[in-house]
C-alpha cells in the first residue's frame, strides 16, 4: 500500500507541471521571433536585457540545460514506449516484438536471446560462435535476477546518512510503517528540501519506500518468474515497480566491451558493425558472480504505466531512440567524455603522458582459462591501448581495424588512459586529493571561457563537500553540511581538470550547487550552458536510488524554469543518462574507437522547438551535446583528437540508425525546428 500512495502521490503532483496553456507559449515565441527580426533579440523583452540572451548563437537557443541521471538503458527505460507523434517510429523492445505491451515475451522474444561461453584462453572481443551455447530453461539456465545489495528496509539503506533521522523511516501517519516509523518525518521532509530543492518535501516520502524486504544478493523473487527467466522481463508486479530499490550489476570496461560481442564475423546490412548485445547475463556471471547477475534484462514497462513522467515528457517534446553511452563502462568515462570528448591518461599533472604503478594496469585475460568463472586477472583502471601486446588490447584494435571504414583506437603510445572510475585529482575544494594526477585535458568549458560564453556545473551537494574538504572531515558527520556526503565526485567531469579545479577564480565562477541552479532561473542569471547533475539519493542509480526518484529531480527543475517564461521560450533542456548500467539493449552500436561507442542511453530533447511527440533516429553520443553547443555558439572542436570532430551521420532512409558515413555523430540541430514557420503546440 505503501508503494500505491507514493507513486499516485508523485503522478497527480506531476499533471501540474509544463502545463501552462498553448496561447502562452505561442505569444512567448512569437514576441521572441518579432524581437530578433526587428534586431533586438529575446533579451529586449519583458525587461532589463539579459547578457547571456544578447550573445550571438546559430540557432533561437540562448540557454542549454543537461540533466544527467545514472544508469539507465534505452530498452530497460523506453523499451515498450510508443509514440503518440503522427508518423513516428521507435526501435525498442515492444516495436521488434521482443516483448509484448503487457511486459511478456512477444513473438520475436528470440531476438533477445543471450548466451553463454566456454572457457577461452585470453580476453575476447566477439566471442567464437561456436562456442556459445543458448539459455534455456532446460539444460542451460540463465543467471537470474538478485538483490544485488539493495537495501533490505530503512535499517540497511548504508549508503548515506545525512545528519538527521537517517535512513528515512517513513511518516507515523503512513499506513507503510511495518519496519519502524518517524515521529520527526514532516521536520525532516522540511529539512531535505531547504538542504536540497532537487525534492519536494510532498515527494520525500519516495526515499522511504521500496524496500527489497529480501537478503543482500539473494534471488529477487519480487520479480514474476526469477528463478526462471530466460531473457528480458519487466520489474513489474504485485511487489515490485518503478518506486521500488532493485539490485546493481557491474559495468567495467572490459566487461561491457565482452557483453556487446562485436565480431565483423556476424556483420550484416542492417547491422554492419556486427555487435550482437547477446552477453551481457554471462559476462556478468563470469566477471562478478557476487552482484546482480541476470539484471541486466530488466526493464520498465512503460505501456503499463511505469516511468510515467519520463513518458509524458517523451509524448511533447523529442526523444531519441539511437543517443548512446559514449564509452563503454561507468559513471566518470561518459561524464568526461561529455565535456571533452575524450578519455584522460596517467600524466605528470603538467599534460606529459607517463606510467601508472604496474598493479594499476587492467589485464582482462581470464585468471583460470578452463574456467569461464574465474574472473579478470587483473580487473584495474588504466590501459595502454597503443601497446597491442598488452593484455585485451589487440582483440578490440583488430577488430576495429577489420571494419568496412577501419575505425581508428584513437590511442597514444605511451598513454595510459583511465578506463574505469577513480577519484578526480582535486576535492571539491580544490585541493588535491591524491588519485589520478591533475589534467590538463581541454573541455568545453576552457572552450566557453575563451570566447566570454558563461557555464556553470551544478552538482548536488558540491559545496557542503568542498567544506568538508576542507575542514578534513566526512560531510555526513556535520548536520548543516550534511548533503556533501550525498555529492558524486567523479560525475563532475570539472574536477579532474587543473585549468578548472586548480584555479580559484574559475571554481568560485563555474562550480556551483543545485541551490545555484534554481537561483539562477529565478534571477534571470543562468549561464549559457548549465550542467545539472542530482545527488546520490535521486541521481536514478540502481541500489543506492530509484527511477521516480530521478523522475522527482527533472520534474522540479524544470517547475522552476516554468516559473520563468522569458527563459522557458529560449531555453533547450537535454535530458539524458551518463550511461546504460549494465542493462541489456537491443539497438545498433557504432564503434567509434578503441573506448565506444557503447549501448543506447535516452536522450529527451525539451524546447518549444522540439514539440510534437518526435523520435529523433539520427546517431549520436555524448559528444553529441558537445557539437550542439559548439554550433549553437559558434565554437571549434575542442582538440585534434576529440571526437567532436566527427561529422554529422548520412545514412540509408531504409535504416535511419546506422551512418552510412562511419565514424559519426549527430550535432542534434536535426532534433529541432527552428524554421520562422515553427510554433510550439504545447497541449494544456
Amino acid at each position: 500500500m505503501g508503494r500505491f500512495v507514493v507513486t499516485t502521490r508523485l503522478r497527480i503532483h506531476k499533471k501540474r507541471q509544463w502545463r501552462l496553456p498553448a496561447a502562452f507559449y505561442t505569444s512567448i515565441v512569437a514576441a521572441s521571433a518579432a524581437a530578433t527580426v526587428l534586431g533586438l533579440g529575446t533579451a529586449a523583452i519583458g525587461g532589463a536585457v539579459d547578457p547571456v540572451a544578447a550573445v550571438p548563437t546559430a540557432s533561437p537557443i540562448k540557454r542549454v540545460i543537461i540533466l544527467i541521471g545514472e544508469n539507465r538503458g534505452l530498452d530497460h527505460t523506453f523499451g515498450t514506449y510508443t509514440p503518440v507523434g503522427k508518423g513516428q517510429t521507435i526501435s525498442n523492445l515492444l516495436s521488434k516484438g521482443i516483448v509484448n505491451a503487457d511486459g511478456s515475451p512477444g513473438p520475436n522474444y528470440a531476438l533477445a536471446q543471450q548466451y553463454a561461453v566456454a572457457p577461452q584462453p585470453a580476453f575476447y572481443f566477439g566471442a567464437p560462435n561456436v562456442a556459445k551455447s543458448p539459455y534455456n530453461n532446460a539444460t542451460n539456465p540463465m543467471p537470474q535476477p538478485t538483490t544485488g545489495g539493495a537495501p533490505s528496509g530503512p535499517n540497511a539503506y548504508y549508503p548515506y546518512g545525512v545528519g538527521y533521522s537517517a535512513p528515512f523511516y517513513p511518516s507515523c501517519s503512513d499506513p507503510n510503517q511495518s519496519a519502524g516509523c518517524d515521529s520527526n518525518w514532516d521536520q525532516e521532509a522540511q529539512l531535505v528540501t531547504s538542504e536540497d530543492p532537487d525534492i519536494k518535501a510532498s515527494q520525500f516520502s519516495m526515499l522511504s519506500e521500496g524496500w527489497t524486504g529480501l537478503g543482500n544478493g539473494v534471488l529477487d523473487t519480487r520479480i514474476p518468474g526469477a528463478g526462471s527467466l530466460v531473457g528480458p522481463f519487466p520489474f513489474q508486479g504485485p511487489s515490485i515497480g518503478d518506486n521500488d530499490y532493485t539490485g546493481d550489476q557491474t559495468h567495467r570496461f572490459f566487461m561491457a566491451a565482452q557483453q556487446q560481442d562485436c565480431s565483423i564475423a556476424n556483420a550484416t546490412p542492417a547491422n554492419p558493425s556486427g555487435c550482437l548485445n547477446d552477453l551481457f547475463p554471462f559476462t556478468m556471471w563470469a566477471t562478478h558472480q557476487t552482484y546482480a547477475l541476470g539484471n541486466p534484462m530488466g526493464f520498465y514497462n512503460m505501456a503499463q504505466g511505469q516511468v510515467s513522467y519520463l513518458k509524458t515528457l517523451a509524448d511533447r517534446f523529442t526523444l531519441s531512440d539511437n543517443f548512446h553511452q559514449a564509452i563503454l563502462g561507468g559513471t566518470y568515462p561518459n561524464h568526461m567524455a561529455l565535456v571533452t570528448g575524450d578519455v584522460l591518461y596517467w600524466s605528470d599533472g603538467n599534460g606529459n603522458a607517463t606510467a601508472p604503478n604496474p598493479a594499476w594496469v587492467a589485464n582482462p585475460n581470464p585468471v583460470d582459462p578452463s574456467n569461464p568463472t574465474s574472473g579478470y586477472i587483473n580487473d584495474q583502471n588504466f590501459v595502454n591501448c597503443a601497446d597491442t601486446t598488452q593484455p585485451g588490447v589487440a582483440p578490440i584494435v583488430n577488430y576495429l581495424a577489420s571494419l568496412p571504414y577501419k575505425a581508428k583506437s584513437n590511442c597514444e603510445a605511451g598513454h595510459y588512459y583511465l578506463i574505469n572510475n577513480s577519484n578526480p585529482g582535486y576535492n571539491a575544494d580544490g585541493s588535491l586529493s591524491g588519485s589520478v594526477p591533475p589534467s590538463s585535458l581541454r573541455s568545453i568549458g576552457d572552450a566557453l571561457n575563451e570566447h566570454k560564453i558563461t557555464w556553470g556545473f551544478f552538482g548536488a551537494g558540491l559545496k557542503d563537500a568542498a567544506w568538508a574538504a576542507t575542514n578534513g572531515v566526512w560531510a555526513g558527520s556535520d548536520p548543516a553540511h550534511a548533503w556533501g556526503a550525498v555529492y558524486c565526485a567523479i560525475c563532475n567531469p570539472f574536477q579532474y581538470l587543473s585549468s578548472i579545479m586548480g584555479d580559484p577564480a574559475q571554481r568560485a565562477a563555474h562550480m556551483k550547487d543545485t541551490t545555484d541552479l534554481v537561483a539562477g532561473i529565478h534571477n534571470n542569471t543562468l549561464p549559457a550552458v548549465s550542467f545539472g547533475k542530482p545527488d546520490g539519493y535521486l541521481d536514478g542509480h540502481p541500489q543506492s536510488s530509484k527511477v521516480d526518484l530521478f523522475e522527482a529531480y527533472v520534474q522540479n527543475i524544470l517547475a522552476e524554469l516554468q516559473k520563468n517564461p522569458r527563459m522557458l521560450a529560449e531555453t533547450a533542456v537535454f535530458i539524458t543518462w551518463d550511461e546504460a548500467g549494465g542493462y541489456y539493449d537491443s539497438g545498433f552500436v557504432q564503434p567509434i574507437d578503441f573506448f565506444g561507442d557503447g549501448p543506447r542511453i535516452p536522450l529527451l530533447v525539451l524546447s518549444p522547438y522540439s514539440t510534437g511527440g518526435k523520435i529523433h533516429h539520427a546517431y549520436g553520443d555524448h559528444a553529441s551535446i558537445l557539437k550542439f553547443i559548439e554550433r549553437n555558439w559558434n565554437l571549434q572542436p575542442l582538440t585534434n583528437r576529440s571526437r567532436d570532430n566527427l561529422p554529422n551521420p548520412t545514412s540509408d532512409p531504409s535504416n535511419p540508425y546506422v551512418p552510412t558515413n562511419s565514424p559519426a555523430l549527430d550535432d542534434l540541430f536535426d532534433a529541432f525546428d527552428f524554421t520562422s514557420a515553427a510554433v510550439p503546440n504545447y497541449q494544456p
